[in-house]
């Protein structure tokens, strides 16, 4: 597949078929994945490779508090979970909203799901002391899980990068053991897709690009 063709047709796959995702194709994907980049090439990234159905169970179900109050605020017109607008939506209301399928049963029924972590000892947080909330490790671990995404596209194969089970970090960190050093970055089911989607909607390049500063001429046409 065309380098182009895979960027504009990796979808986030959700549904998949009953078809087996074998260990070795699971590790040729971890092995294109693995040339991402990463700050100082320290390639902090873990994979725990999850096949149980009790594991994917309880990783599912970790995703449910998270999902709920995404769900909730989205009913209310907000947008979910962002760090700049107070949620206006109350305990109770999150409690009672009932979870969208789709929120959970994609790593409930996926063939393989990766728990993707990251090692904060070897990420260079420089934005740590901003007031506001940090993004900048995530440049040593996304690369990465995109990459693993796009090494799937070219196995016939999808999936997504989930973030809902972070939310409950510890409990997710309890059931896999993994080590308090590291954090967990997403879970990602991966599996056939039961539709292959190949036209995405996505903004035009004018829309977010600018020529010289923020609120400058549109680039691009």
């Amino acid at each position: 597949m065309e380098l182009r063709d895979a960027l504009r047709t990796t979808f986030a796959a959700r549904e998949f078929t009953a078809d087996p995702v074998p260990d070795e194709v699971v590790a040729r994907i971890l092995d294109q994945a693995r040339f991402a980049p990463s700050g100082g090439n320290r390639q902090g990234w873990r994979v725990i490779v999850v096949r149980e159905q009790a594991t994917k169970d309880a990783l599912a179900d970790a995703n449910i508090p998270a999902a709920k109050r995404y769900a909730a605020q989205q009913k209310a017109g907000e947008s979910p979970w962002n760090t700049v607008e107070p949620t206006k939506v109350d305990t109770a209301t999150i409690e009672a909203t009932a979870v969208p399928t789709r929120l959970t049963d994609s790593i409930r029924r996926a063939p393989v799901v990766l728990v993707v972590c990251v090692d904060l000892g070897v990420v260079a947080s420089t934005d740590q002391y901003l007031p506001r909330v940090g993004v900048i490790s995530g440049a040593s671990i996304y690369p990465f899980a995109w990459n693993i995404l796009l090494a799937a596209r070219q196995e016939g194969l999808g999936g997504t990068i989930t973030t809902l089970a972070v939310a409950e970090e510890p409990r997710v960190k309890a059931l896999l053991g993994v080590p308090p050093q590291f954090a967990v970055c997403t879970v990602m089911p991966i599996g056939r897709p039961v539709k292959q989607i190949t036209r995405l909607k996505r903004k035009p390049v004018p829309e977010f690009a600018t020529r010289e500063r923020w609120g400058g001429p549109p680039f691009g046409g």
